[in-house]
């Protein structure tokens, strides 16, 4: 049986794989519920440290025995059933729940939204969450990425108001049964799941179908995706925003800068007055007005809505400066889907102005670079020069004849370049005043950023 949230108050939760992005947040909220966590990893980090600070006792490897005593052992779907914590778990009895279910438990007493969608699942979760700080809800929040301002990516407020981020990479969001849910594009993605598009939209309608009848699901109505399934949901009131004009919240005047962007609001037929961001992107724009619908449809104030999102510097890993030496820029960003990958670099050729945009990309996945090597090669062609490195496989089999060139041949400057001691090296040489260079990718590529900059550092010193 599914366990409470108050039977498990001062037991213990054992989570496999607690360095992830999604794992260490459920982590740090069980802790601030007074239960007890420990748990595993394969590697120590930052992240690790920051749990065994407030109090999670953590091996940095996977044993049967760290299960001991557990009362609840919590696993993300990509933990293989042979794992040995887990099958140790199984073996003794010990209650097991996916992290989407455990999710569901920890946020199950408050008035949840839940945010979705193929692109922008982050950055909008965490928008919201600072949007709602501004108005001085407290919201407590759960989010894949860790917010600039506070550096964390989860919080137990004091509010009534849970912001979950809602992956739908596995299909288990429709455990979360919100209050109300964002929507914010639909795609194909997470290839190695859903074998078609139909079976992502057919995954969105049935978390659409969880959310409470009392509540909304808010949309973008530029979205082919996202409208057609908002069209289909009958028990729902559903809100909408973008730049289509029979949208609930309306942006116009529309002005994007080279770190930020700013527009006029409507909603519902009345001017509200300017929001202004201080990231960029028209993407970023949709993802902003995706949280002022949702936070007036709570019934919350515009100004304290917008005065929050003018305030937000972004979350780590979503078009993350790095460092600047002798007029080079150095940005992180995770964007691993053609989509994403073009409003990155959209953003990125604003922002270099008339210096040149380096791009390194690290494909991730196998199956997602065979789909889409068409969509990335178009991407990274905005490009003045694109470094591919060798794909991330995330624990994926590698699939006959599937490599970085099947990208590289797609371009005309398109470079493959496996190691990662080389491409720094040719970065850092032939970068100059003005350049922007971009990591680019859902794997490890992030750890080039700071090497990148530091190499410059030593260059020009």
């Amino acid at each position: 049986m599914k366990p409470t949230l108050k039977s498990l108050i001062g037991k213990r939760i054992h989570f496999i794989g607690i360095g992830g992005a999604g794992m260490s947040g459920l982590a740090r909220i069980a802790l601030s519920h007074s239960i007890e966590v420990t748990g595993s990893d394969a590697k120590d980090s930052s992240v690790v440290k920051a749990l065994q600070a407030l109090g999670a006792k953590i091996q940095t490897s996977h044993a049967a025995r760290n299960v001991e005593g557990a009362d609840l052992v919590v696993y993300s779907t990509a933990i293989l059933n042979s794992n040995p914590e887990l099958f140790r778990a199984r073996e003794i009895g010990i209650n097991d729940l996916t992290r989407a279910a455990a999710l569901s438990i920890l946020m199950s007493e408050s008035k949840s939204i839940a945010v979705a969608g193929t692109h922008g699942k982050t950055t909008t979760s965490s928008m919201l969450a600072v949007a709602l700080q501004s108005c001085g809800a407290d919201p407590s929040f759960a989010i894949g990425g860790t917010i600039t301002a506070s550096g964390s990516n989860a919080h137990h407020g004091t509010g009534e108001i849970f912001v979950a981020e809602a992956d739908e990479s596995d299909g288990s969001f429709i455990q979360y049964h919100p209050f109300a849910a964002i929507i914010t594009n639909i795609e194909l993605d997470h290839v190695d799941f859903f074998a078609t598009l139909a079976s992502v939209e057919a995954a969105f309608r049935d978390f659409a179908a969880t959310i409470d009848s009392a509540g909304f699901l808010t949309f973008c109505a530029d979205d082919f995706g996202a409208k057609t399934l908002a069209n289909s949901v009958i028990s729902t009131k559903c809100i909408s925003y973008g730049v289509s004009k029979d949208a609930d919240l309306v942006i116009a005047d529309i002005e994007l800068l080279t770190m930020g962007s700013r527009a006029r609001v409507n909603w519902l037929g009345k001017n509200i007055g300017i929001i202004e961001l201080q990231v960029p992107g028209h993407h970023n724009l949709l993802n902003a007005c995706a949280v002022l619908a949702t936070g007036l449809q709570l019934g919350f104030n515009s100004l304290d809505l917008m005065n929050g999102l003018s305030i937000f510097r972004g979350t780590g890993r979503r078009f993350e400066l790095i460092g600047t030496v002798h007029g080079i820029r150095v940005i992180d960003d995770y964007g691993h889907h053609p989509t994403e990958i073009d409003a990155t670099l959209t953003a990125a050729r604003r922002f270099a102005g008339d210096g040149r945009l380096i791009v390194i990309f690290q494909p991730h996945r196998f199956s997602r670079t065979l789909v889409f090597a068409d969509g990335f090669a178009r991407a990274l062609s905005q490009s003045d020069r694109a470094l591919i490195l060798e794909i991330y496989s995330s624990g994926e089999k590698m699939i006959p004849g599937v490599t970085s060139k099947l990208i590289t041949d797609l371009m005309e400057h398109g470079e493959y370049v496996p190691n990662f001691v080389k491409v720094v090296e040719e970065v850092v040489e032939f970068a100059e005043p003005g350049d922007v260079i971009i990591t680019l990718g859902a794997g490890d590529v992030s750890s080039l950023a700071p090497v990148i900059v530091d190499g410059l550092m030593r260059r020009f010193e």
